[in-house]
């Protein structure tokens, strides 16, 4: 029993997994504590509050409503969120963009009817080959099979 438990442990997956939540969790800390640090107290003096921004709050009938502190952690997911997308998910699409091979168009899998037999032909057929009628192929079957366009 405890050997299926340290194959599971044991995986890259599993320890990649927990080193990018360590990870994350250091990098939130360190958003919370630049935005904490330096940008509510920017808020703060733009909008006529003395020093940190996150302390604000209002009351209605004795009930507090830190509103400050909800501030900050939203300014800190925003910095967090677009650091993330902007240092992480957008180089990594470019890099998949980069290494993924275009398909390869099969001539012979988009069908038509044939408009005298009613028989399945391809696309980019000229004859029929079940009535050996003349067609006139299909011009974006043509277009990406990448064949001239006949007339």
């Amino acid at each position: 029993m405890l050997n299926g438990f340290k194959d599971f442990i044991l995986r890259g997956n599993v320890i990649s997994m927990a080193i990018g939540l360590a990870v994350g969790a250091a990098f939130t800390a360190v958003v919370t504590g630049f935005s904490t640090a330096f940008i509510t107290p920017l808020i703060g003096l733009a909008t006529g509050s003395v020093g940190d921004f996150s302390a604000a709050e209002f009351a209605v009938e004795g009930a507090i409503f830190p509103y400050g502190k909800f501030l900050a952690a939203a300014i800190a997911f925003i910095i967090t969120a677009a650091v993330l997308y902007f240092c992480v998910v957008v180089p990594m699409a470019k890099v998949q963009n980069r290494f993924t091979k275009e398909e390869e168009v099969d001539i012979k899998a988009a069908l038509r009817d044939c408009p005298r037999c009613f028989s399945a032909i391809p696309a980019v057929a000229s004859r029929c080959a079940h009535c050996t009628s003349e067609v006139e192929p299909d011009a974006e079957a043509l277009s990406l099979a990448k064949l001239p366009v006949q007339r």
